[in-house]
């Protein structure tokens, strides 16, 4: 089977797509045949052993995708051969085939095209719990969305606006990242490359809600972006830490939240997928209701074969996506790009 295939830890651009063995269903496991898996920041992680947990080796990485069942464990009910599933595992999606624990498969409606249905996600699962679990979101919500041009920030951007916040305010980098803000439906954008951003963010955020500032930030960048968003809440503002992009983990001043009764708690969506199934359940299912009411639109900048992974987790790592990479077994590669 052929498998972007990690043989041992290191760069990822080492990494190389091989032969890795056939997967078999466990009893609680579907095998799928991959149609579209979705490439996320932690795909590299994994890939150079830097993420919170190591995988065995070796490997394919990929944390979520769509495949069709080929087969069903034992102790499976729920799915039947043939049907199409959203599979959000901790790894294996860029290959060819898959064994996924069915506890991390989700039904994908006859209507939902394979590539829409992975872009919908594992990032659009991080955002919906950010609000929702983390944040405790409401409609009149004005919600400042750090790193708006990344995965998580695009996928905020649309669900705040499709659930009815208030204001929606994109925060990241130059131009292009505020035009595609604006089209994904961001009310106003902040540009965090402005001079003395400690200052700057939260006189901009200040002056966009006519003093109020932002009742919810969603933070999957850190570094010093994040100081500066704190600085810019409202009182009983909520901020959440979902990542740590930019690279460098920030510290807030007790003192401050104190002040301005802020609160700051983090997000690991894995622990609803292990605690809370029936949560990530009815998340997801939500998630495909709103793109089929035309609410949700994710941002495919790209179609790829999965041969050319490097070419995707490049455009990962300039920060040049803006927008969800697909990637696609070869043998369903037609030539074209998103």
């Amino acid at each position: 089977m052929r498998a972007a295939l990690v043989t041992q830890y290191g760069p990822w651009r080492d990494l190389r797509v091989g032969d890795l063995a056939e997967p078999v269903a466990g009893d609680d496991e579907l095998l799928l045949e991959v149609e579209a898996s979705e490439v996320n920041f932690p795909d590299i992680l994994h890939v150079e052993g830097r993420y919170q947990v190591k995988v065995p080796l070796p490997f394919a990485p990929g944390l979520g995708g769509v495949g069709r069942v080929l087969s069903a464990g034992s102790a499976v009910g729920d799915f039947t051969v043939g049907q199409r599933v959203l599979a959000l595992p901790v790894h294996g999606m860029h290959a060819e085939r898959v064994a996924v624990k069915a506890d991390h498969c989700f039904a994908v409606p006859d209507d939902v095209p394979s590539d829409i249905a992975a872009a919908l996600g594992l990032v659009y699962q991080t955002s919906w719990f950010g609000l929702f679990a983390r944040a405790d979101f409401r409609p009149a919500d004005r919600v400042l969305v750090l790193g708006a041009s990344g995965g998580i920030g695009m996928a905020t951007i649309q669900l705040a606006r499709a659930l009815g916040a208030r204001q929606v305010i994109a925060a990241t980098r130059g131009a292009e990242g505020a035009r595609v803000a604006r089209e994904l439906g961001a009310d106003a954008v902040v540009d965090t490359t402005a001079p003395d951003l400690r200052d700057s963010l939260r006189a901009h955020v200040l002056e966009l809600t006519d003093g109020h500032g932002a009742d919810v930030v969603i933070d999957p960048v850190g570094g010093p972006v994040a100081e500066a968003a704190l600085r810019a809440m409202a009182w009983e503002g909520r901020y959440v830490v979902i990542g740590f992009a930019a690279g460098d983990i920030p510290s807030f001043r007790a003192n401050y939240l104190l002040v301005k009764n802020i609160s700051v708690s983090g997000l690991q969506w894995t622990d609803y997928r292990k605690r809370d199934l029936a949560r990530v359940r009815d998340a997801q299912e939500r998630i495909f209701g709103l793109w089929r009411e035309g609410r949700l639109k994710p941002r495919i900048s790209s179609k790829l074969p999965l041969s050319r992974i490097h070419d995707a987790f490049e455009a990962l790592e300039q920060g040049a996506a803006r927008g969800k990479i697909v990637l696609v077994p070869d043998r369903l590669w037609d030539g074209g790009t998103a």
